[in-house]
């Protein structure tokens, strides 16, 4: 069993949501996986089919393996570094906003 990975870093999605839309992909064929996404009404459905297709691409540029044996091994959703902003607040005082990003890993599996 061939293992191809790919990894997407520091997306502007916070990775509670993207988790939301990955686990239902694992142990999925990734064809099937990347057509699936594009019927996802989230924003993290996009980077998400991204990253698969990109690990579809280094199993079949690197290791010569065929796109329709490949299965969804693991899909591993880290948070990355925030963004910190602030917000105006009463009394002079300000509160702060953590703009979340994401790093996104997929391992391919190949048969």
């Amino acid at each position: 069993m061939t293992e191809v990975e790919a990894t997407s870093k520091s997306l502007r999605v916070s990775p509670k949501k993207v988790r939301i839309v990955a686990k239902n992909f694992q142990g999925q064929k990734a064809l099937v996986a990347v057509d699936s996404l594009r019927f996802v009404s989230k924003k993290a459905a996009v980077p998400l089919a991204k990253v698969i297709k990109s690990a579809i691409a280094n199993a079949k540029q690197n290791n010569k393996l065929a796109p329709e044996k490949l299965v969804i091994k693991e899909i591993t959703v880290d948070e990355g570094p925030s963004l910190k902003r602030w917000r105006p607040a009463a009394r002079g005082a300000a509160h702060s906003i953590l703009k979340r990003t994401s790093h996104i890993k997929v391992v391919l599996e190949g048969t």
